[in-house]
């Protein structure tokens, strides 16, 4: 499908998504607390279901954490990309981990490198790194309800 015809697609079933020109595929941001609903609404959606979530990262701007997930339909291998800004000061987001399987250990690694909280995630622990090391967990992981802190 053209770029153009996604476009217009994506904006009638998510009507807030902010879309982005640059990119091979269709870019598009939307807020942390419309992300988990619109995620449900592209795994579900009859036309070109966003079944498979192939790439989950995190991007460390400084003042903020923007999240990338990429999705792909495997009924039409249309591809998209979708950015949620996360706030510095309290890096949280719903998991996605039942929507796309993927997405677990996927946001464990995001946790372990850039301590973002995956909230309602089914076991949100280290992935990669030992135990004891603190350089990417924010004060807010640590302090937070799920004691992330080792």
């Amino acid at each position: 499908m053209l770029k153009e015809e996604l476009t217009i697609i994506i904006k009638e079933l998510l009507p807030n998504a902010v879309i982005e020109e640059a990119g091979e595929w269709l870019n598009f941001s939307l807020e942390a607390t419309e992300f988990k609903q619109a995620a449900l609404q592209l795994r579900n959606f009859n036309q070109m279901p966003f079944d498979f979530l192939f790439c989950l990262t995190c991007v460390d701007w400084k003042t903020h954490f923007t999240m990338v997930y990429h999705l792909r339909s495997k009924k039409t291998n249309d591809n998209i990309v979708i950015k949620v800004k996360l706030n510095r000061d309290t890096p949280e987001i719903d998991t996605v981990s039942e929507i796309w399987r993927t997405a677990e250990f996927h946001e464990r690694e995001v946790f372990d490198l850039f301590g973002i909280i995956f909230l309602q995630h089914p076991d949100l622990r280290r992935l990669l790194l030992t135990d004891d090391w603190l350089a990417r967990i924010s004060a807010y992981s640590c302090t937070h309800k799920y004691n992330h802190c080792y």
